[in-house]
Parts: C-alpha cells; structure tokens; sequence
C-alpha cells in the first residue's frame, strides 16, 4: 500500500510530468507516459515490488527522451533526480528510480549495456514496451517517422539487424524498418509473465497489419 505522504508525491510527479511535457512529440507524451504508468500497474499486481518506486519511475521514464537532446541519455535521469530530491524523497528510492530510467531504454540492450536489475525495472520497462508495440506502437512509429520526415518504406533500403547503441540513436531509416529492428523484437525481451502474454496479441497485430501493408503496397489488395 502506498501512504498518505507518498501519494502526495505522486500526485505532485503527475502535475509535473504533465507539465513538462506540453509540447512533446505525440508518441512521447503526457499520454504515453499514463499509458505506461497504467501497464506498470497492470503488471505490478501479479509482481512483488515496491510500487512506489515503479509509479516514480513510470511517470519520469520519458522525463526527457534522449532522442530529443541530442541522444544524451543523462538528461532525463537528472531532471528526475532534482525533482525527487526537491520534494524530499528518501535518497535509495531516487537512486532507485534514477537507475530504472538509465537502464530503460530499448538501445541499451543493443551493446549490452544493462548493467542495473531490479524487478521494478523489469516491470516499468514492460510496460514502457507495451506501448511500443500493437495498434498503439504502430500509430507511435508512424507519427515518430512523420516528426522527422521520414519515408514510410523504401524497398531498396533493408533493415539493420545488427544496429549497435549509436547506429541505432543516429538512423535515418524508413518507418517500416523500425519494426524489424524494434518492435517484432520486443515480444521476446519481455521481463515478466503478465508482460509477456499482453505483447502477444500485440505482436500479432502488427504481423497482420505488415502482411497488409505490403500487399497495399505492391497492388495485390
């Protein structure tokens, strides 16, 4: 159970992150963020954490994304660090959830970066995976790729399999290639139990919705 003073924190971490995040690219917004907060707790019912530092952790996770500052990765985890410390929260749950949102992200498994455990990471990065993928991760990418004017696909560009951290951060490639080299790849990097039987049908949906594109594409449907 959280407790009074600890729900007054919360609440204070919403109006903030809400705040924060105005004018935020549309798949990394105040939405998002609820989104993923929702799967967090989801999630955590059938895990065994401490659900305060799950709920900081969810809501600060895209506090400021790196990929809109230059790919710095230190950006987010300090602006979470100086408002928890702000509003006096004990000095092991920030580092805690300062240590979640460093080891988040999808681009740290790609160099093996991961050097932080924790079940609550397991269940915030769940959930942040969650809403990568399915009808709302298709919408995400496609929005993220007409933010950067990016092609929808192009045929003669193949993905890249073999991405490390930085190619990754720096990639220029059409939308349709995000999927092979993310999002088909998340239902099987999935932590918890409940995490992995939700990405299922989600990772369904977007081989049904691939097969479709495709025959859209060439003039078959």
């Amino acid at each position: 159970m959280i407790n009074k003073a600890d729900q007054d924190i919360i609440k204070r971490t919403k109006d903030f992150v809400k705040k924060s995040l105005t004018d935020a690219e549309g798949g990394h917004d105040w939405y998002h963020t609820m989104r993923v907060y929702n799967n967090a707790l989801l999630i955590s019912k059938t895990e065994k954490v401490n659900l305060f530092v799950v709920q900081l952790a969810a809501l600060l996770h895209d506090i400021a994304d790196s990929k809109f500052y230059d790919g710095d990765d230190t950006v987010g985890p300090k602006i979470a660090r100086d408002f928890l410390f702000k509003h006096n929260v004990d000095s092991s749950i920030i580092e805690h959830v300062v240590k979640i949102i460093e080891n988040l992200s999808f681009n740290k498994s790609l160099d093996n970066e991961n050097l932080f455990v924790s079940k609550e990471l397991e269940v915030v990065q769940d959930a942040d995976r969650l809403d990568a993928i399915g009808a709302i991760g298709i919408a995400r990418a496609f929005n993220y790729g007409g933010f950067k004017n990016r092609p929808l696909y192009h045929p003669e560009i193949p993905p890249n399999l073999n991405m490390s951290t930085s190619e990754y951060k720096t990639s220029t490639a059409p939308t349709i290639n995000h999927f092979y080299e993310k999002l088909l790849l998340l239902k099987d990097q999935m932590n918890t139990p409940s995490g992995k039987h939700l990405a299922e049908g989600r990772h369904a949906f977007m081989e049904t919705y691939l097969k479709k594109f495709y025959d859209e594409w060439n003039g078959l449907m």
